[in-house]
């Protein structure tokens, strides 16, 4: 599903390379169409607009919207699992997944990351890529719903993403739980998560500050499939 492969790069940190064919990402979504028409149209809006920007705002634009602050992180599982050991194993299943289909991943690439996982279902059957989705569908629904609130233009990927799957969710507590979430991005709670982090330093990992920004963010464990290998 090369939808996938077109989603994965606009969410990954701008690049020239893409940003300077646009209208080649646009006629694979179009010739493809699996997203439904007002989707296509959204998301093409959004190539445009970011094709059409200088690349310095657009990467600048990235960073302030996935790289501050946790609660956008685009690892899948830190809204999961935060810093608990059981993301360590969700990760080494997740690797084995890809090991054992031929999906071959660097070192310094999580296996966890978005972009990465939505580039390995690109190359996956159609009916099993959308059955990965709907494994996550909490966690994109959580990310569009901040996205959503922020203003973000973002979100129509995640509102592509999740057209894909069949939503077994109550939207409107999860807009209510958003709503309700103190901003991890601001100035003041970065400089707080630094001073903590400073006072604790050397201490027992269990409880360190970021364990506990990232599980005041995070979705119930119960809520998200757990990846094992399929034997």
């Amino acid at each position: 599903m090369n939808t996938l492969k077109v989603l994965s790069a606009l969410l990954c940190y701008p690049d020239e390379a893409w940003l300077q064919v646009p209208d080649e990402l646009i006629e694979i979504l179009e010739q493809e169409a699996v997203l439904p028409p007002a989707k296509r149209k959204a998301v093409r809006a959004f190539i445009q607009e970011l094709a059409s920007m200088d690349i310095m705002d657009a990467q600048s634009d990235y960073v302030e919207t996935f790289d501050r602050g946790r609660s956008l992180s685009l690892l899948l599982f830190e809204h999961v699992y935060g810093e608990s050991r059981d993301r360590g194993q969700a990760m080494v299943d997740l690797m084995n997944v890809y090991t054992e289909n031929g999906f071959e991943v660097t070192a310094n690439e999580l296996p966890d990351y978005l972009p990465l996982f939505l580039e390995y279902l690109s190359q996956r059957p159609a009916e099993e890529a959308v059955s990965w989705l709907g494994d996550v569908h909490h966690v994109l629904v959580l990310l569009q719903t901040r996205l959503e609130q922020r203003n973000s233009s973002y979100r129509v990927l995640f509102d592509a993403l999740l057209s894909l799957v069949e939503l077994n969710i109550d939207l409107e507590e999860i807009r209510k739980q958003v709503a309700g979430e103190e901003r991890d991005d601001s100035p003041e709670a970065l400089d707080k998560v630094w001073e903590e982090e400073a006072v604790r330093f050397g201490a027992d990992p269990q409880g360190c500050p970021s364990k506990a920004a990232a599980q005041e963010h995070a979705v119930p464990v119960a809520s998200v499939k757990r990846y094992r290998r399929e034997s």
